[in-house]
């Protein structure tokens, strides 16, 4: 008899959705996107005074909640790390092995969750909170620092415990567990069995909507940001011409990367991703003011790490005493708020895409792997490039914070200018940065947005193209026909759904520390067959979803669990 081929694993003990289910997945995130995009071309001052309006109310009434929702974030990864839970409990099983080294997962997972946002807010938020800083004001002789402090709470260890959490739970549920890589299966076991149906569809379209949003939105700004960096080193005028070449060519990278997968495509950029970083940090370090660079960072690291609990529970509470007539009136509204509402919306694919690569670690290394590691790296590099900016700063008369106020995107640029000797070919390593970052943004984005539609069928090649191709078409529609105005209306709404998507996100947390608090034998020994490839093993599962018997060799005649 000819040899059985193994079995692909994780093997599959999830829902399908029902028909209609499935219609609904597939056709009305597309429908209520062009609708959505239809109403601000025609209306968008409209449009942006509903969204202002919602984004006053959320930041007026919920600071806390969010505020509450990262420090929940932070407990849990803190739990998993010093739990019996982290060191017991490996993503695939316990025999699985991890599919990338150590330097390849870590630049995927990072090139996905900040890079593009870390290279448009490292110079822009120091020198914009330089003169403004809550909880530092009383750092005399160095009110600047407070900046960069800020800009390592923003984007450092908390911003990556929050995308952490939540790629535990779905990378739990997958590779332990069989379910599809899906928001709905590491949501909907903690409801009653009579809604599950209909609340995976809706947690699921909730997920799909902020994936394809964020990333059409962020493809747009960063065709501006890339614009912005040609235009410093080859004096290009930015426009919407100019913009529809950058999508053509972000977009074409993108897909071809999305086409040739993630081991030959989104791996190689990633890697190169990284060595570019390092030339970049290293260069502005060695050739720019290096003794105040290493001064400042030494000085605002210290002052990170004993203000870390300050600053993570600062909800401004004295602007609660009236009611906000506009979100502006609050510094949170402005930052903390902001971001953190950010994070929760690139939640789905920023949290997907890690979970699918980080088979073969346990909880333990997962949590350590996904938020110290890349939380000491963002703080090098806001400390390297946001300590020269605020020097170049003060050197040039203000020269940077001026070139910020009149373009956000173009801080970083304006800084490496200043730099001597090297400052030219900076500019041009960060211009490819930009894009080559956002090519594995999207890229990343893809994969999850893939798993969201076609699971539990494995999305083809030629599919995630199509994706590709999709993003382009509304960043296309949203940047030359609305202008950057229309791109940053519909930016905040997608961000103002973080707010809903946040309580989703809370439900899939306690569903998951449910699991794993639950986790006995039966579990147990359910992760080993979901992850044996053996082809002899039987693995039975019933319309619910839940598993009924098991059969092999060395197997006991009976398991089940969730």
């Amino acid at each position: 008899m000819p040899k059985k081929e193994p079995v692909a694993v994780p093997r599959f003990t999830g829902r399908d959705l029902p028909p209609v289910g499935r219609l609904v997945i597939q056709f009305a995130p597309p429908i209520a996107i062009i609708a959505l995009i239809v109403m601000v071309l025609r209306n968008p001052d409209g449009v942006a005074s509903v969204i202002f309006d919602l984004r006053t109310y959320v930041t007026g009434g919920f600071t806390w909640l969010f505020i509450l929702y990262s420090l929940f974030a932070v407990a849990v990864c803190g739990w998993l790390v010093f739990s019996k839970v982290g060191n017991r409990v490996r993503l695939g099983g316990p025999k699985a092995k991890p599919e990338y080294s150590n330097f390849a997962w870590y630049s995927m997972l990072f090139a996905c969750g900040q890079g593009i946002g870390l290279i448009f807010w490292s110079v822009a938020e120091p020198i914009m909170l330089r003169d403004e800083s809550p909880v530092f004001q009383a750092m005399e002789g160095n009110v600047a620092g407070g900046g960069i402090v800020w800009a390592y709470f923003h984007w450092g260890f908390t911003a990556w415990a929050m995308y952490c959490v939540v790629a535990v739970c779905l990378a739990y549920s997958h590779h332990n567990l069989g379910k599809t890589l899906t928001f709905r299966e590491a949501t909907v076991d903690l409801l009653p069995r009579w809604a599950r149906g209909g609340a995976g569809v809706v947690v699921e379209l909730l997920a799909i909507m902020a994936t394809i949003l964020g990333l059409s939105t962020s493809f747009a700004f960063a065709a501006m940001q890339f614009t912005a960096g040609l235009t410093s080193f080859t004096g290009v005028t930015s426009g919407p011409t100019i913009w529809l070449f950058v999508i053509v060519g972000l977009g074409t990278a993108a897909a071809i990367s999305a086409f040739f997968g993630i081991s030959k495509g989104m791996r190689l950029i990633s890697e190169t991703n990284s060595i570019l970083s390092v030339v970049l940090v290293v260069a502005a370090f060695i050739f720019g003011p290096t003794l105040f660079i290493i001064s400042n960072v030494t000085q605002t690291f210290g002052s990170y790490f004993a203000n870390f609990v300050p600053m993570s529970f600062w909800t401004d509470a004295p602007s609660t005493a009236e009611p906000l007539t506009s979100w502006q009136q609050s510094w949170n509204g402005w930052w903390t708020v902001f971001i953190w509402c950010w994070v929760i919306a690139f939640s789905p694919f920023v949290a997907g895409f890690i979970a699918r690569i980080s088979r073969g670690r346990t909880l333990r290394e997962f949590v350590i792997g996904v938020t110290v590691i890349p939380s000491l790296i963002v703080m090098l590099w806001i400390g390297v490039l946001g300590s020269a900016a605020i020097y170049y700063d003060d050197k040039s008369g203000r020269g940077i914070t001026d070139a910020v106020n009149a373009d956000v995107a173009s801080g970083l640029f304006a800084m490496l200018e200043s730099i001597p000797v090297v400052g030219s070919l900076l500019l041009v390593v960060a211009t490819v940065l930009v894009a080559t970052y956002y090519v594995t943004s999207l890229d990343a984005g893809t994969y999850a947005l893939a798993d969201f539609v076609s699971a539990p069928k494995r999305a083809g090649a030629w599919f995630r193209v199509v994706l590709v191709l999709s993003i382009g078409a509304v960043a296309t529609v949203l940047l030359t026909l609305g202008g950057s105005g229309v791109v940053d209306t519909v930016q905040t709404g997608t961000i103002i759904g973080a707010f809903p998507f946040s309580i989703v996100i809370l439900l899939m947390i306690i569903n998951t520390i449910r699991r794993l608090l639950n986790r006995d034998q039966a579990t147990r020994e359910l992760e080993k067959v979901v992850n044996d490839p053996d082809p002899n093993v039987k693995l039975e599962v019933d319309g619910e979803g839940e598993v009924q018997a098991v059969s092999g060799d060395n197997l006991k005649p009976s398991v089940s669990g969730t």
